[in-house]
């Protein structure tokens, strides 16, 4: 996929943008570009298909939820997460046009895509990448949204199907919230990277 244009339409919206053609280029990039902070992770099968995890934790401290330290569990890692010098996170929907659309069920990945990091970096792969602003939130909730809650095995319509999403009334819902990113946010330094490859859901 040729980024071009969605690096331009990105940048006119003030974020930084960095391209690469493997997973591993921007790994590398990424283990390059963070060291010696406190580094929070939003949910991500894109980031774990990298192994950001695994290569920022030697020499950073890191807060996933994925990856609780001992003694700790989901509710107590979040938080901190929240407070951390840099975020990472990928989205579920990306415009050519340059909008990014995620969609929460807790709440704590697009809360720490928005506010109270020094960095934000937004990791997504070329299926993210659709033409339109609705194209990125219809596949926000009815692609990437059921095959998130099958990942973890909630008991809802959508998982269960993994076809599209019902508006159901689970208490497992995970598209509880959707965030359109517009533009950077003020006073935060936010930075996309986008991969030549097919990552995450």
């Amino acid at each position: 996929m040729d980024f071009t244009k969605l690096a331009t339409a990105l940048r006119k919206r003030e974020y930084e943008v960095s391209c690469f053609e493997t997973g591993a280029d921007a790994a590398n990039y990424l283990d390059a570009q963070i060291d010696g902070v406190t580094v929070g992770f939003g949910d991500s099968m894109t980031l774990k298909d990298l192994g950001i995890y695994e290569l920022l934790s030697k020499h950073n401290t890191v807060y996933d939820p994925a990856h609780p330290r001992d003694g700790m569990d989901f509710y107590t890692t979040a938080p901190l997460c929240l407070t951390t010098d840099v975020f990472l996170t990928s989205v579920n929907g990306i415009a050519e046009t340059g909008e990014m659309v995620n969609i929460d069920g807790t709440g704590n990945r697009v809360a720490g895509s928005l506010y109270g990091h020094k960095k934000v970096y937004f990791v997504a792969g070329a299926n993210k990448v659709v033409p339109t602003l609705e194209e990125a939130a219809h596949r926000a909730r009815n692609i990437a949204a059921p095959l998130n809650a099958a990942r973890h095995g909630y008991k809802t319509p959508c998982a269960f199907k993994k076809d599209h999403c019902y508006d159901c009334y689970s208490p497992q819902r995970i598209c509880n919230a959707q965030v359109i990113y517009w533009q950077k946010m003020n006073h935060m330094n936010m930075e996309v990277v986008l991969i030549n490859e097919s990552l995450g859901l």
